[in-house]
């Protein structure tokens, strides 16, 4: 882990010289949603040379937490933006509400945010940037009920994302049924847990074959969701899919985060330069 950093540290900062004459662009735009008829708002970074340049470029979707809105990725971590020049992505942060956990609720057709952030979102960033339009030019991360999300989302749209990662992910949200108003979205745990095993990323891996994603998977050994992600590595590796799995001291907040946002960069661009 420690040479990792090195090589990481070295990359990012070399690259950030060569970058830091141009600024990134980030702007807040307002996305529509067919599905439930209404405006959704989302920050979208595009790298210094963007506008600049006519290449097309990947895309890495940035999910939000509980209680997070599109803003949360800019404000917790100003940076972010030196990332999409390092990187060469453009980063969309969409709005998911308070308490959405990015699938479509079977119990109230107000919340479908499965069918907005993977299908309606993609094809309103693809409509108006200059993106690679293929599953091997997108990425798909975030924390907390985004890392739940990212995998979610990826796991069932495998022809929409080619690479996906959570951060301190609630890869299976069963052990906590009064928590993050996800019994809104499902229903109570107690009188329907078969919703609730059905939307459980832990339970989605059958979805996967050996290679069908590339994945990367970050938790702190203080989080509260250290002991369903050490569970869900687990089963990733008795179904012998393969993905990186970070694990270092830490809880459940931004620092922690801040840290790993790198990492998961850097895997996806990894990724997107295999099939340049």
């Amino acid at each position: 882990m420690r040479n990792f950093k090195l090589f990481l540290a070295f990359f990012f900062f070399g690259n950030l010289l060569i970058t830091t004459s141009h600024a990134a662009e980030v702007d807040t735009v307002d996305t529509y949603s067919e599905a439930m008829k209404k405006n959704i708002k989302a920050v979208i970074i595009t790298p210094a040379d963007y506008k600049a340049s006519t290449a097309a470029y990947p895309v890495v979707y940035l999910l939000h937490g509980y209680g997070g809105r599109y803003s949360s990725f800019v404000n917790a971590i100003p940076a972010i933006k030196n990332y999409s020049d390092v990187f060469k992505v453009i980063l969309v942060c969409p709005d998911s509400n308070i308490g959405s956990w990015y699938f479509d609720s079977p119990t109230d057709n107000a919340w479908k945010y499965e069918t907005y952030t993977a299908k309606e979102l993609v094809s309103w960033v693809d409509g108006r940037y200059r993106t690679i339009k293929d599953r091997k030019g997108r990425g798909v991360t975030g924390f907390s009920m985004g890392g739940h999300g990212a995998m979610y989302l990826s796991f069932k749209h495998q022809d929409v994302y080619g690479v996906a990662g959570s951060m301190s992910g609630g890869v299976d949200f069963r052990p906590f049924p009064k928590n993050w108003e996800i019994a809104k979205r499902l229903g109570s745990y107690s009188d329907v847990p078969q919703s609730w095993d059905r939307n459980t990323v832990i339970n989605m891996i059958d979805l996967l074959r050996p290679g069908s994603l590339d994945l990367i998977i970050d938790c702190g050994t203080e989080d509260f969701f250290f002991e369903v992600n050490n569970n869900f590595h687990q089963k990733l590796l008795e179904k012998k899919i393969p993905h990186d799995y970070i694990v270092r001291p830490g809880g459940h907040n931004w620092p922690y985060w801040d840290n790993a946002i790198l990492y998961q960069l850097l895997f996806m661009s990894r990724y997107f330069s295999k099939f340049k």
